[in-house]
């Protein structure tokens, strides 16, 4: 345990330390952490497939084509058309004069990935999308395994990656959409952040900073990690360089689309007008919640899973406070919640933007850590079983974004 984390409950077995890699054995190293997180990734790695299974099925029994659903509807579509056009020079403008939907609102690594890839491979863009996906999804739940370990022990670690992959909307994890890459980045830097590698999770928070928007929240967890350990008089330079280098990525994306529009808050501007999603603090999340609540005029069962998850969180949250998770760990979810939670517009999209806060369900994986392994098998069979059938729904029946 690192001095940046708080005490915590005692683990019910003493977790198994592998260090992030280095100038030398890094090849060691990786292959001791991989043969250590084999069991979360192989579950994890079930979890999905049979999400994939269960949605080929009804897709075929629909007569819809299951690799459309997966990698060119809804945002990944934008990143289809980003990758093969690049950037608009301005928002466009509609007949009645408003301001039109824009890809200037959408982060710039994993469509150029989707580029890369469809260039040097002979594939289309869509499936380099995919393809990127399935690639980060594992590591994802690797590193995510790797926090899970580190804190609570290999058992926790292992539940923790599986419950990720069985979240309701863990088809996402399967979908050309960013939330998978993005939270590969962000798992592995935490794990350097709670092992004082200050300048990989910085340099890998860069990264996060070109992926997603919500990577204000990774760069918080660093500062506040930073923080603690100069009061603490740790480490050197090191972490005053981890703080001034992590924000780096997400202020240029934001400030190119700044100067390509000609107006410092470009990218609030796009978000804004052109996509109307702004922040209110939660008045529109609550309001909608409350509706849903006291009428019965919503005919589809997206919402109310929605405000089923939200209540989740809420509890999970708590827990977390209660568990005196590490203080950078607490700040990266906490701040993933309130700048999902707290924006407007989009509310059946509140599940998937969460996603990457896989460090919420950190008291079930301790829950789960000392339950007995017949016990958290028949759990985890009946949450995958829900998250599969729940993928379907979100892909065939349910007419919007998951």
């Amino acid at each position: 345990m690192t001095e940046l984390a708080v005490e915590q409950t005692a683990s019910p077995e003493p977790a198994e330390e592998v260090e992030p890699t280095g100038p030398r054995g890094w090849v060691a190293r990786v292959t001791a952490s991989a043969r250590l997180a084999a069991p979360a990734i192989a579950g994890y790695a079930l979890v999905r497939l049979l999400g994939l299974v269960v949605l080929w099925l009804w897709s075929r029994a629909d007569g819809e084509n299951m690799w459309r659903l997966l990698g060119q509807r809804f945002d990944a579509a934008w990143y289809v058309g980003l990758a093969e056009h690049g950037y608009d020079h301005t928002i466009p403008v509609g007949p009645d004069g408003n301001l039109m939907t824009t890809n200037l609102a959408f982060f710039p690594v994993y469509p150029g990935l989707m580029r890369l890839i469809s260039t040097v491979l002979p594939v289309s863009i869509p499936t380099a999308g995919l393809i990127i996906t399935w690639i980060a999804s594992p590591i994802a739940a690797w590193g995510i395994f790797m926090v899970g370990n580190h804190l609570y022990g290999r058992q926790a670690g292992t539940a923790l990656a599986i419950l990720w992959g069985a979240l309701p909307h863990g088809l996402v994890q399967s979908m050309g959409y960013t939330e998978v890459l993005f939270t590969a980045i962000a798992a592995w830097s935490l794990y350097a952040l709670l092992n004082r590698n200050w300048l990989t999770a910085a340099g890998l928070c860069v990264v996060a900073g070109l992926t997603r928007p919500n990577a204000v929240a990774l760069i918080a967890a660093i500062g506040v990690g930073a923080l603690i350990a100069i009061l603490r008089r740790q480490d050197g330079w090191r972490p005053w360089a981890a703080a001034a280098i992590a924000p780096l990525g997400w202020l240029g994306f934001v400030g190119w689309v700044g100067l390509r529009l000609g107006r410092a808050d470009g990218w609030l501007h796009v978000q804004g007008e052109a996509w109307g999603s702004s922040f209110d603090g939660g008045q529109y999340t609550l309001r909608t919640a409350r509706a849903l609540l006291t009428t019965e005029t919503e005919t589809w069962l997206v919402p109310y899973v929605v405000t089923g998850i939200l209540a989740i969180v809420a509890v999970l949250v708590v827990l977390s406070i209660l568990d005196r998770q590490p203080l950078p760990l607490l700040v990266y979810s906490m701040l993933l919640i309130v700048t999902t939670a707290g924006g407007t517009g989009y509310y059946h999209t509140n599940p998937r933007h969460m996603m990457p806060a896989f460090t919420l369900l950190l008291p079930l994986a301790l829950a789960a850590g000392k339950m007995r392994v017949r016990n958290l098998v028949a759990i985890g069979v009946l949450l995958a079983a829900f998250s599969a059938w729940f993928g379907g729904y979100l892909a065939l029946v349910w007419p919007y974004s998951p």
